[in-house]
């Protein structure tokens, strides 16, 4: 769940930095601004909600630290060691 203003880290998109974008498929929706707490007004999507929409702008693109993969067989001499870096970006929801 996300809120406006939040920063949130996602996998690479394929916009650049600096661009403002929009995401469509949204799942659940909940509007917060009731009084009392059990007054929230929640909407589902089956599988997605019908017109609604994230807007959304990608502050930077990053990489993750390093995750080393080891593999190893005992007593056949066979040892594998493989890294990967995986890219992230950084976006900041604007309205919804």
């Amino acid at each position: 769940m996300v809120s406006e203003g939040q920063k949130i880290q996602v996998e690479k998109l394929p916009q650049k930095a600096g661009a403002k974008f929009d995401f469509d498929k949204v799942l659940l929706l909940v509007d917060l601004s009731a009084d009392k707490a059990g007054d929230n007004k929640i909407e589902a999507g089956k599988p997605y909600l019908e017109g609604k929409k994230v807007s959304a702008e990608l502050l930077e693109e990053k990489r993750l630290p390093k995750v080393t993969i080891f593999k190893y067989h005992s007593k056949t001499r066979y040892r594998r060691k493989k890294g990967h870096r995986q890219q992230v970006n950084i976006v900041k929801i604007l309205k919804f």
